[in-house]
């Protein structure tokens, strides 16, 4: 892919050529079409919470500089209206009378602006004949002159052009504001809930000199100054552990991890995860924390437990949260009793019975993994922890007290998507050598997922590590839980191919 070629003016769609034509008629005239400051009093929000209850066809004699993006523009002879936006979304009618400003300036107004540029206006703040709140022009300056202009109100956004091209999104949908100004609502809401309860936010390295935390392809990059490969986060668990371990009982991070995997409606290569640890909690208390932290969440957003998706559907996330168990819903799924003792050679037969293409290379607990989300994919739309799953696919976690062959882990499923995972965590230096050994072998042979052997990590579980809980959630899943939207409408400038020519 080519980046899109930069305009010829000889080559400009008849608006584009048009608008850098006003454009130098500005410049010719000594105006500035981007000047470094422009009058502003106050924002539009101000005005209309100051003059709330302001009675029809008055003026107050209060003289404001207010400034907003036109948004609509109607000229008629001796009086012309528009309207002023802000970036939040606020409105409000600008009115541009002969008898006030002149025949030159509203002469000016006219052919000057376009819809899509910023603007100052001052002048009075009064209502209209029909009771709209409305700034009486006497002067305006051009703000920044639109060069393109604005997409068609009545002809909704692709989501491609959606997301290529946010900024015009954040211009005219309501609904991408909204939801840009929800992200730091939840953020706030997650960082007080782990502040309460003691947690410590820290931050842990991005560059990493080998992958870990996770089964995920890395990214790799290298570094000049030191003449090393280097890997992209996929995860800080890591990182997390030795705080732990350093006398840091309670710490999360909410981070940046890169994944060199597939995109689609619930993956992205770059994502906003949250991971924390707990000493002395284990898989059920993070999983209590988890449902805490996303009840807060949903109430700092909707004020309820109760939350609303774009499309109007409504989730009730309150309450106690179901739980089942791994390979109880899989012994269901396929109609015969399954554990985790069950050998590959039937978990195949179990999958080619459900059409399901099974890699030679997965190993037993994989398979089992893959054989569930082929049953449950997008199934589990009411919060659901899935616990007990394969330990050979869970190298960072304690076996299960009671079962064998299982570790102590959950995933939490909302709305048919995977939306958090928690452990009790593994804390035997010796067993986690044996575990990351295993997984250089399966790296090895070929598994580029596999985490590496981390010998200064094994160092650090080796001065001792209490015992403890994880848990890691996306954060950009968690708007989609709240919002019901897609992870790339989530993401504010999720990655998207350049454009072709």
């Amino acid at each position: 892919m080519n980046e899109p070629k930069p305009e010829v003016a000889d080559d400009l769609p008849e608006q584009l050529r048009i608008r850098r034509e006003k454009r130098e008629s500005l410049l010719s005239r000594g105006i500035a079409p981007y000047p470094v400051a422009v009058p502003r009093t106050a924002s539009l929000s101000e005005i209309r919470k100051r003059h709330k209850d302001l009675p029809i066809d008055v003026g107050t004699g209060i003289i404001e500089s207010l400034t907003g993006r036109v948004i609509f523009k109607r000229d008629t002879g001796k009086l012309c209206f528009a309207t002023l936006r802000e970036g939040d979304g606020t409105e409000l009618q600008a009115m541009f009378s002969l008898d006030k400003v002149g025949e030159e300036l509203l002469n000016a107004w006219k052919s000057d602006v376009d819809l899509g540029d910023l603007v100052s206006v001052t002048g009075e703040i009064i209502t209209s004949k029909r009771g709209e709140l409305s700034i009486l022009a006497n002067n305006f300056a051009m703000a920044s002159k639109s060069l393109r202009p604005l997409p068609v109100e009545h002809k909704p956004l692709s989501e491609e052009t959606r997301v290529r091209m946010r900024y015009v999104d954040l211009i005219v949908r309501p609904e991408a504001r909204v939801n840009a100004r929800t992200r730091p609502i939840v953020m706030k809401s997650l960082r007080n809930s782990f502040d309460t309860r003691g947690f410590i936010e820290v931050e842990t390295p991005m560059l990493q000199v080998m992958h870990g935390g996770a089964t995920a392809r890395p990214f790799k990059t290298k570094s000049n100054a030191y003449d090393m490969e280097l890997f992209l986060r996929i995860a800080p668990e890591l990182f997390l552990k030795r705080c732990v371990v350093g006398g840091l009982e309670r710490v999360f991070e909410i981070n940046r991890n890169f994944r060199n995997e597939g995109a689609d409606s619930s993956h992205s290569p770059e994502f906003a995860m949250i991971e924390t640890y707990q000493s002395y909690g284990d898989w059920n208390s993070m999983a209590d924390l988890t449902r805490e932290l996303v009840q807060e969440s949903a109430k700092a957003v909707f004020g309820s437990h109760v939350v609303k998706h774009h499309d109007g559907t409504e989730n009730d996330l309150g309450g106690e949260w179901r739980e089942v168990d791994f390979y109880t819903a899989i012994s269901e799924g396929v109609g015969e009793k399954v554990t985790a003792e069950t050998s590959k050679e039937n978990l195949k037969k179990y999958a080619e019975k459900l059409g399901m293409k099974v890699d030679p290379k997965w190993i037993t607990g994989k398979l089992a993994e893959e054989i569930f989300e082929d049953l449950y994919n997008g199934k589990l739309d009411i919060p659901t922890f899935v616990k007990g799953f394969p330990i050979d696919t869970s190298p960072l976690v304690r076996a299960h007290r009671k079962l064998p062959g299982v570790a102590e882990k959950w995933d939490l499923y909302i709305d048919g998507f995977e939306l958090a995972t928690g452990y009790s965590e593994l804390i035997d230096p010796v067993i986690q050598r044996e575990r990351l050994v295993e997984q250089a072998k399966l790296g090895a042979s070929g598994d580029l997922e596999a985490m590496s052997l981390d010998e200064d990590f094994l160092r650090a579980m080796e001065f001792g590590m209490p015992p403890m809980g994880g848990m890691g959630m996306g954060v950009d899943r968690l708007l989609m839980a709240l919002t019901g939207l897609g992870i790339r409408e989530t993401i504010l400038f999720p990655l998207v191919k350049p454009e072709e020519n």
